[in-house]
């Protein structure tokens, strides 16, 4: 995994502080992912690549679903399958898309669905 400042890890009872408020700032992509799902282990350094090259501007939480209580919260999230990908801003899940895909689709998913990046 990567050392970035911009990607962490956190668990259902963070998910108000390390992922709703900071949302309301910047948008944080909340990856959902278990060690045993090769496409989870093919699109983490995809994903911490990208969030380098946003330097801030977007967040990555990562959230291990079989770790603890996590899998309620991909429960309440209605997650189906892993590698599944979600991006909240202000409080509010705005987009997703699930399995691995290439460093060009998330990047135009990113900009695309995001309404707090600067131009």
């Amino acid at each position: 995994m990567s050392n970035s400042q911009y990607l962490y890890d956190f668990n259902v009872d963070e998910f108000n502080n390390k992922v709703l408020e900071p949302s309301f700032e910047h948008p944080v992509l909340v990856d959902f992912w278990a060690d045993w799902c090769s496409p989870c282990i093919f699109i983490a350094p995809v994903l911490a690549r990208i969030i380098d090259e946003y330097a801030g501007q977007v967040l990555l939480a990562k959230l291990e679903v079989d770790e603890g209580k996590n899998m309620k919260l991909a429960g309440q999230f209605q997650v189906r399958g892993f590698p599944t990908i979600i991006l909240f801003e202000k409080g509010k899940e705005v987009a997703r898309f699930s399995s691995a895909r290439s460093q060009s689709y998330i990047e135009t998913f990113i900009e695309t669905h995001s309404s707090l990046l600067s131009g």
